[in-house]
This record gives C-alpha cells, structure tokens and sequence, in this order.
C-alpha cells in the first residue's frame, strides 16, 4: 500500500466536488494549487475561487501561483515531497509541475475520452444531441485530453437535461471516479488504456460569440439542443428585431411545438401568454429569457411589462 501525498488542482465548484470527497475519505492533501483571486461584482472586490474557500475552511495549504513555471513556485512544489498529483477543472500543466510526482498526475474530464477533448466537453454532448457522456479518468501527458485512460463511468443524457444539470451529474460522479483512481494507485493495481492517436471527430470546442448564437433556419432539435446545451451558461442568444429596435437578447428555456405553419422562419408572436419562434416544422416556445440590462425571466413575467410587435422577428 503506497503512502500517498497528494496535490490536488482545481477552480470552480466542480472541483470542490472532488475535493472534498478526497478530504472526507482522509487522504493526504500537502497542498491545493487554485487561480489568484480575481476582481468580480459591481464592486470590483478580489474574491476566491471556489476551490480556495473550501481549501480554507479545511486549512489545507493553499497555492496560487500565477506563472506555473516560476522558479521559486516549483521549488515550493519540491518541498512539499508530493507522489500524486489530481488535476479537476485546472488550466493547462508545464512538464516540470505534472512530471514531478512519482506516481504521476491525473485529470478528471467531463466525458468519455477520446470523444470531446477540449474546453467544454458538458455543452457540446448536449448540442450535439447525445444521449450519453461520462467522466473519465486519464494520466496528463504534452497534450491536452490524450493521456492514457484509468478508469471512466458513462452517465446518461435525458432530453430535459441542461448543461447546468449535466454538469451536477457529473461533478457527483466524478469525485466518485476520482476516490476510485486514487485507490487503485494506492494499492498499486491501477492499469491503464492507450487513447487512439487520431483525433476524434467529437471534439468539446472554445465556446465563444459566434459558436452561441442560435441560427433559427436550423432543425428544430438543433436549435432546442443548443438552448440547453448552453444554460445557464454560457446562454445561447439572439438578435430580436422589434418595432425598429435591434437588440441582443439571452435565452436560457425553451421547448419545442412541432406542427405545421405558414409563418417566415424567425417570427415572433404571443399565443396564450407564450412567446413563440417560427422554425422549420414548428416552434421553439422561450420559457426563460433575458433583454439587454434586466434580469432573466420566465416568459408570462416578461410580458408582464414588455411588447412583440406585430414585425417581431429573431435573427
């Protein structure tokens, strides 16, 4: 049985997930590496990563350096005589920090690998429209994603899910895979499957402004997937074209109606206290949605105190 000293890495809630798990089930925590605090709210005021305040609340040691390859940083790292490394929601590792440990670094990602390496692998399986994901344990090796696998669980996707609730999911399933990777390390019979070299045509893309923004021409599933795929973040959007006015609105809920029409594809109109969209075969009827400088609301409190137009129209 190998005498672990771990150093565990991560940001956001996800993470924490893991962490705590780690903590609970009394392994060895040396030290926790998370992102400095950054500025955030109207007030601008630093505040801590998800991560560090949990890290806090346990006095474990706290790291959170800004350059990983920093001399004085990686002499730190040295000093604290870590084996193991785990990796949740971090940025990208130098060599010099994920080949340290003598028991090597390992990474919880939020699919089954090889499918949707990268940035966002939660959203793209919902825009995709799959029906399954998972999380995957593998070893960090020079490139992102492509290390070799330990262990992997499948989760399955509903057609209600949300990125949000997918992403719960996984994080529960996830710390459970970590505490399972982590055993089989410590009594040193974990073995490990070799990724296929060619990249996947899967892949878990940056999401950025253009990636987001829903194209109403598209099939009716897709546009639905992309809704949810993207709430409650990023949120996918929309041009609203109303009364001569052009602006930028959020959509966070959605359902889909499907039925024949004459309408132009992206016409807006309210039947019932709904707002609906003329698609192809259908509408997809906003549930939730958010207009430039308020908050998002369901769809019967924003017609509460704002108009569609008879030109209404998503573009």
């Amino acid at each position: 049985m190998r005498d672990l000293r771990i150093l565990f890495m991560g940001t956001p809630d996800f993470a924490v997930e893991t962490l705590k798990a780690i903590i609970e089930n009394n392994y060895n925590v040396v030290g926790v590496i998370t992102a400095p605090d950054r500025p955030a709210g109207r007030g601008r005021k630093l505040r801590a990563s998800a991560v560090k305040e949990y890290a806090l609340s346990k006095g474990l040691h706290i790291l959170q350096p800004t350059n990983l390859k920093n001399e004085d940083f990686i002499k730190e790292l040295e000093a604290l005589n870590i084996n193991l490394n785990i990796v949740v929601a971090f940025r990208m590792l130098p060599k010099v920090v994920w080949g340290m440990p003598k028991y090597g670094t390992f990474n919880l990602h939020a699919s089954l690998l090889p499918d949707y390496r990268g940035a966002a692998p939660i959203n793209w399986a919902i825009i995709n429209g799959e029906q399954k994901t998972g999380i995957t344990t593998f070893f960090i090796d020079e490139k992102i994603d492509t290390g070799h696998i330990i262990l992997q669980k499948e989760i399955e996707i509903t057609n209600e899910d949300t990125a949000g609730v997918l992403h719960d999911r996984l994080m529960i399933a996830g710390a459970s895979l970590v505490i399972d990777t982590i055993k089989v390390i410590e009594d040193e019979t974990v073995t490990t499957t070799e990724q296929p070299k060619e990249d996947t045509p899967k892949t878990a893309y940056k999401l950025h402004r253009e990636n987001t923004k829903i194209n109403w021409k598209d099939k009716i599933e897709n546009i639905y997937n992309l809704i949810r795929g993207l709430s409650p973040y990023p949120s996918s959007w929309s041009l609203l074209y109303n009364k001569g006015e052009e602006v930028s609105v959020k959509i966070y809920e959605a359902e889909i109606e499907l039925i024949e029409h004459s309408f132009d594809i992206g016409k807006v109109f309210v039947e019932d206290s709904k707002i609906k969209v003329a698609v192809e075969k259908g509408y997809i009827i906003l549930k939730k949605i958010q207009l430039p400088g308020k908050k998002a609301m369901e769809a019967k409190a924003l017609l509460n105190g704002y108009t569609f137009y008879k030109d209404a129209k998503m573009g």
